[in-house]
C-alpha cells in the first residue's frame, strides 16, 4: 500500500511518467554506466574506496536509466527506479545487487565512521564485481528485450 502511494505522488510530481521508448537515450545512459564503471576501477586501484563505491552504484543506476528508457519509463527517483526493476521486470537477482549497492554507497558517501580502511577496500573492491556483474546482466537483458517485452512493461507500468 506505502509503495503504492508513493509511485502516485512520484507519478503526480512528475518524476515519473510513460515517455517515448528511446533506444538513443538507453545508448546513453549505458555510455555513462560504463564511464562511471571506467571511473570506479581507476578510483579503486588509486584508493580512493569510497569515490570507487559510489562509482559503482552509479554505474549500476545508469544502466538501470537505459532499461527504463528503452521501455519508454522516466523515472528520476532512485529508489522507485530500483523497485521499478523487480516490480516490471521481475529482476530480483539485480534488485538485490543494486539495493545493496545503494546501501553501500550511502553508508560510504554521507557518513564517517572510525572502521578500519581495510574494510571499505574490501567493499569498493567487492562492489565494482557486482558492478560489473550487474552491467554485463542488464546489458543482456536490455538486448533481448522484445517488444512484447516492451508492451508489457509499459502495460503494468500503468497499473503501479
Amino acid at each position: 500500500m506505502k509503495k503504492e502511494g508513493f509511485f502516485n505522488k512520484s507519478k503526480e510530481e512528475g518524476n515519473l511518467e510513460l515517455v517515448e521508448p528511446s533506444e538513443e537515450i538507453c545508448r546513453g545512459y549505458l555510455e555513462k554506466a560504463d564511464n562511471c564503471f571506467l571511473s570506479a576501477k581507476i578510483l579503486l586501484k588509486n584508493e580512493l574506496y569510497e569515490n570507487s563505491i559510489s562509482m559503482s552504484y552509479y554505474a549500476m543506476y545508469n544502466s538501470l536509466t537505459a532499461l527504463l528508457f528503452k521501455t519508454g519509463i522516466k523515472c528520476e527517483n532512485h529508489f522507485a527506479s530500483i523497485i521499478l526493476l523487480k516490480k516490471l521486470f521481475g529482476r530480483t537477482d539485480l534488485f538485490k545487487i543494486i539495493s545493496f549497492a545503494k546501501k553501500e554507497r550511502i553508508d560510504k558517501q554521507y557518513y564517517v565512521t572510525s572502521k578500519q580502511n581495510k574494510l571499505t577496500e574490501e567493499s569498493a573492491e567487492d562492489l565494482v564485481k557486482k558492478a560489473e556483474r550487474f552491467l554485463v546482466q542488464i546489458k543482456l537483458f536490455i538486448n533481448n528485450l522484445n517488444n512484447d517485452q516492451i508492451g508489457n512493461a509499459r502495460k503494468n507500468f500503468e497499473s503501479i
